[in-house]
């Protein structure tokens, strides 16, 4: 079956993310835009991905837990977990290795934390877009070691994309997805790997249509990891 999809969109806990990227906003939005699966992958947390799933439920979209993480290098790392529990211990992870650097939101925005309800219970007070201090190669490593997928984000772009900073996708970290940007054109893929399109959404409208889809047997995080691992 087509499984339409949007794997990287982030909520208003990004600080880089509108405030009106809320759980049950952006899964209505996926839901009229005809998508069947999302993953809402903030910057190095996994804290609205729970919120976000009791909010699709009423929709009928699958939530593929998810996160960007950033690496040391200054990377940008789509990474997919097979269930809430795995994804949320990455992102404590990740939060850890981040540099202890008070967020700002006169500066770079609010991180919000939701419930299902659209309503705010927490903020993260650490800023979450900047790189932890974990090279590429283990960030992957720890993805996969809780079930996951990792895949090199948004690569046809220059701002932390893995092409543009490193000058080449090294064959070492054996990659078998990669992102490009939904606005990317004329980009030249390499039949070694297998790609997927997504809107890096951070306002509602810009969350993908219903154009790129994945050939699935079943559409549920599990079975959407196995397609891209």
């Amino acid at each position: 079956m087509k499984c339409y999809y949007d794997f990287h969109i982030h909520s208003c806990l990004s600080p880089c993310a509108d405030m009106d990227m809320t759980p049950h906003s952006i899964a209505g939005m996926s839901y009229i835009n005809g998508l069947n699966a999302i993953a809402v992958a903030d910057h190095n947390t996994a804290r609205n991905i729970r919120s976000v799933s009791k909010a699709a439920e009423q929709y009928g979209v699958c939530v593929v837990p998810a996160i960007e993480a950033e690496s040391a290098e200054n990377v940008h790392l789509l990474c997919l977990f097979p269930s809430i529990e795995t994804a949320e211990d990455m992102g404590l992870l990740l939060e850890e290795h981040l540099p202890p650097i008070k967020n700002r939101p006169d500066i770079f925005g609010e991180q919000w934390i939701m419930n299902e309800c659209d309503e705010k219970v927490g903020e993260i007070e650490k800023l979450l877009i900047n790189a932890t201090d974990i090279p590429i190669e283990q960030i992957k490593e720890e993805a996969e070691k809780r079930g996951g997928v990792c895949i090199a984000a948004h690569i046809d772009r220059e701002k932390n994309g893995i092409v543009a900073t490193l000058g080449w996708v090294p064959e070492y970290l054996n990659f078998k997805t990669l992102e490009i940007s939904s606005k990317a054109q004329g980009f030249s893929k390499e039949e070694k790997y297998k790609y997927i399109t997504d809107s890096d959404a951070h306002i509602l409208t810009n969350i993908s249509e219903k154009i790129n889809f994945l050939e699935l047997e079943e559409i549920t995080p599990e079975k959407i990891i196995d397609f891209l691992k």
